[in-house]
């Protein structure tokens, strides 16, 4: 005979630890099943080990997906604050970097830690090393077999996430089950994702690797995709930094990418003009290395010897274009080795954006980054993880 539950929910991360310890809050007995030997092997890697763990600022516009309202409801339901309310109900603290990302001072081992000892207070049940084997669904609910035992509940979450990071144990499970029963899929890409060029733009790229500029960043042509400031980093492969993640997610193949390497600057061309006036003994490169980090001076510089004064009009425009309009096109991304998440997934039109259940399949539910919900960079992902756990656990506990 199986082992009976009220739930049982697929992957000990964010948002099934978050959809663990509410239910369970709740009176109901809880099974959260996790294939790694550890639980919450993505909070601990966030922010360095610091856990950016969520956004102040978090809206639904900060969130890609094939419906844009989807994310509505569970967001307004379970706020950064009331995260933070449960942190500091154990005595954490913490500040805001920058662009309303807000980090743990006592670092990420203790936010797990936190939720971990909620499910236990809960009464939850954690098995780790749990391989699933097969999932049904039957008169009285879901039987799961995992690893060397076979358990059943009226409910089941599948909050095993995405593909991204593979090393660190994710899969494709949550697909694979969505499929088992019938569900669409948006197609998963990589996001938050360094991108790659062909091999002669890198060639050009390679003395600066390790360099970091403030800029800010489009994707060309794309009207309804932001545009992000904040620093972008030369790599040996092409481009990363929080600019280049941010805009991965909008960007796709065969797209350029538009960066202006002086965003500070309203106009330009304007400012060097004025500068060719104002500074006539200068150099290109002495007025660039003002603006950028010296080896990035250094190298635009060479296309624009000379002082500013020798510049024609057309000379400017051109360094202006460079400066203001560096166009270039990526050739394809770092992939999901190292995508921080995974765009698409669950299509949102299977699910109620109220509970997170499959409108087809009563008492299924999927929540987290396995959903078509992908948020922006800086905290956006983790606070999609706690309020879609518990949009889920709120509609289970009265059942």
């Amino acid at each position: 005979m199986p082992n009976r539950y009220d739930v049982i929910i697929i992957g000990a991360g964010a948002a099934g630890l978050m959809c663990a310890l509410t239910v369970g809050g709740k009176g109901k007995r809880v099974l959260l099943l996790e294939r790694n030997k550890k639980p919450g092997a993505k909070i601990l890697i966030s922010g360095g080990g610091r856990c950016n763990f969520t956004n102040q600022d978090t809206v639904p516009t900060a969130y890609l997906s094939k419906n844009p309202h989807f994310a509505k409801s569970a967001l307004s339901r379970y706020t950064p604050w009331d995260f933070m309310d449960l942190i500091a109900g154990h005595g954490l603290t913490w500040h805001e970097k920058t662009l309303g990302q807000l980090f743990c001072d006592q670092g990420s081992k203790a936010i797990l830690k936190v939720l971990l000892d909620e499910c236990q207070k809960a009464g939850v049940t954690l098995q780790l090393n749990a391989e699933i084997n097969s999932v049904k669904k039957g008169e009285q609910g879901f039987e799961v077999s995992a690893s060397d035992a076979c358990h059943s509940a009226v409910s089941l979450v599948v909050a095993s996430g995405g593909v991204s990071i593979p090393q660190m144990g994710a899969t494709d499970l949550a697909y694979r089950l969505a499929e088992q029963f019938g569900l669409k899929i948006v197609k998963p890409e990589p996001a938050l994702v360094p991108l790659t060029f062909e091999p002669d733009v890198v060639a050009n790229m390679k003395e600066l690797s390790g360099v970091a500029a403030d800029c800010s960043i489009a994707v060309e042509g794309m009207k309804s995709a932001p545009v992000f400031r904040e620093n972008l980093l030369f790599t040996h492969r092409g481009l990363s930094g929080p600019a280049v993640l941010q805009i991965s997610s909008y960007w796709e193949l065969g797209q350029s990418i538009d960066i202006n390497l002086v965003p500070s600057q309203k106009d330009v061309y304007d400012e060097l003009r004025n500068a060719r006036e104002t500074a006539k003994a200068s150099t290109v490169r002495s007025y660039l290395s003002k603006l950028l980090p010296d080896r990035l001076a250094e190298q635009i510089a060479q296309g624009w010897p000379g002082r500013l004064a020798e510049q024609s009009n057309k000379s400017l425009t051109s360094l202006a274009d460079r400066l203001g309009h560096w166009q270039v096109t990526p050739n394809g991304s770092e992939g999901f080795k190292k995508a921080e998440v995974t765009k698409g997934g669950v299509c949102t039109s299977e699910l109620s954006s109220k509970t997170m259940e499959v409108k087809s399949v009563p008492g299924l539910y999927f929540i987290g980054e396995g959903v078509d919900v992908t948020g922006w960079l800086g905290g956006y992902n983790f606070q999609w993880a706690w309020a879609s756990g518990h949009a889920a656990a709120t509609a289970i506990a009265h059942i």
